[in-house]
């Protein structure tokens, strides 16, 4: 007699657990669907490449310039890092937006 009550209590757990999980289901199912929109116009997408890699460019031939005209004595490391990073990043943007452009999406 224990072993059916058992039975019955494992059935009756069973059926209420497939029942939340149906309910479940009909939830997510009925949930809007949303489209994931860009944070940036997908039309900006030349003119941005163009500007940001002829930033980047700029900064690359003051930090090439500037290692070539500068002695050992009058070079400053600071600057040196700081114009580089300055052009990678701008290059590194104008990239991605170069690549978002031509439909390599990344």
């Amino acid at each position: 007699l224990r072993d059916e009550r058992f039975c019955d209590d494992v059935a009756q757990e069973n059926s209420e657990a497939v029942q939340v999980r149906e309910r479940q289901t009909l939830k997510m199912e009925a949930l809007p669907y949303v489209d994931h929109v860009s944070p940036i116009n997908p039309s900006l997408f030349p003119q941005l490449s163009v500007f940001l890699l002829a930033i980047g460019l700029f900064f690359m031939a003051w930090f090439f310039v500037y290692e070539v005209t500068s002695t050992s004595k009058t070079r400053d490391l600071s600057k040196e890092l700081l114009v580089s990073f300055v052009a990678s990043v701008f290059l590194g943007f104008g990239t991605l937006f170069l690549l978002l452009w031509v439909g390599i999406y990344v």
